[in-house]
């Protein structure tokens, strides 16, 4: 581990903060859509996988797959047909609540779209090569727009009919935390009265072989941090938050980026960029270490993520920190997770309540308190540390290429 690993903030020197706040989020992914049950079944660590060989023939794998009945898109343009957009819109059904009041009262070119996404309309494209490769020509109702990856910012910018900026971010299992921190960006420079960010993904062919391509996917319910721990499993959904700059509420109040650059696919081995990722977060929100309540670890039960995020942690919080991962609910949702997972932080400190940990940790990884996991672990309980209501939490989401991000969400007093 780098020297360098250390830190100290001086609360006092912080700079004065900015006002960005996260509203309820709308969710549409494995362990369901509706807001209270998937918080029941997030925090009573309610595995929502299921098995099948639908995307590797003959290899039947756990997959996050979304269950939810989604909308009919026949009727919508030809670009916007997709699973993909369709998980969007049933996510944008869910945020209406909140977000009419916006639509209504701010000018369309003040209202901003930020996605994140990996696949895009990919699933779409693989169904409409099948049929080429055993025809003479594309289906009559194909149109490639669907897997570009600017697609979702402009299904939503569409399905809303805002005019204000509209973009999406591909930057793998980063994507939609990148988002969130774009839309703060976006608020803070006065570009936009509120946003519309978050992200989604779907499972399809081509990221279900290509990870098994990687030796990366595991044939049981994926174990992070677990001595056994043999891979991810993969998973689907979308996580949608309206932005604004108003103050109250849950905030976020802080976010570090980094990119090591370390390899392709690998992430660097002493969690560098991990731990400057966290730290900037840290700094960015005038915060100590001790003062989080909760870090949801990015977590993917891959033997290099674990072992490098699990050095990154127990550098930067040198007291412990009630942690875990909650991919062995949902499955890894790549591009979706970073917004999904910092959804799963907003109920934390919505209710109150940590989610559980699943497994028993690796005891050659650096020690970390992973929530539920008992005394052996540092901490025992499923609540907040200390008997203190839970006021700080702190998300990770990290990619290929050494791409990382931290984002820290916080209980307005």
């Amino acid at each position: 581990m780098p020297s360098d690993l250390t830190h100290e903030t001086d609360v006092t020197d912080a700079p004065a903060r900015a006002f960005c706040r996260l509203h309820a989020p709308a969710l549409v992914c494995p362990l369901g859509d509706d807001l209270g049950v998937v918080a029941a079944r997030l925090f009573n660590g309610e595995r929502g996988l299921t098995q099948s060989d639908a995307y590797t023939p003959g290899r039947p794998l756990w997959l996050g797959a979304v269950t939810t009945p989604l909308p009919d898109d026949s009727a919508w343009p030809a670009p916007h047909r997709s699973r993909n957009n369709r998980l969007l819109a049933a996510a944008l059904t869910r945020l209406e609540p909140t977000l009419n009041a916006y639509l209504a009262e701010h000018p369309a070119a003040r209202i901003g779209v930020v996605m994140g996404t990996s696949t895009s309309g990919i699933g779409e494209t693989e169904a409409a090569l099948a049929e080429r490769l055993e025809g003479t020509d594309w289906p009559p109702d194909f149109h490639y727009c669907r897997h570009e990856i600017g697609a979702p910012s402009d299904f939503v910018a569409w399905r809303l009919a805002t005019t204000g900026p509209a973009y999406t971010l591909s930057t793998a299992c980063t994507s939609s935390a990148k988002a969130l921190a774009s839309a703060r960006r976006l608020i803070q420079a006065g570009l936009c009265d509120a946003v519309v960010a978050g992200g989604a993904d779907t499972l399809c062919r081509l990221t279900v072989n290509g990870f098994a391509s990687l030796d990366a996917i595991s044939d049981a319910p994926c174990r992070p941090f677990a001595a056994e721990r043999d891979g991810i499993n993969l998973g689907e959904g979308a996580a949608l938050f309206l932005v604004t700059g108003e103050p109250g509420g849950i905030q976020l109040s802080g976010y570090g980026e980094s990119s090591d650059a370390h390899h392709i696919s690998a992430p660097r081995p002493d969690g560098d960029g991990a731990f400057q990722a966290m730290r900037q977060a840290l700094d960015m929100a005038g915060v100590r270490p001790d003062q989080i309540d909760y870090l949801n670890l990015h977590g993917t039960a891959t033997r290099q993520n674990d072992s490098m995020e699990s050095l990154a942690v127990a550098a930067l919080f040198e007291h412990g920190v009630a942690c875990g991962s909650t991919k062995s609910l949902t499955g890894h949702t790549l591009g979706a997770c970073g917004a999904l997972e910092a959804a799963f932080c907003w109920l934390a400190l919505h209710h109150d309540r940590l989610p559980p940990h699943q497994d028993a940790p690796d005891p050659t990884l650096a020690p970390l308190a992973y929530c539920g996991q008992g005394a052996k672990s540092r901490t025992a309980s499923s609540t907040p540390a200390a008997n203190r209501p839970l006021r700080r939490t702190l998300t990770n989401a990290f990619a290929f290429g050494g791409n990382n991000i931290a984002l820290l969400l916080e209980q307005a007093p």
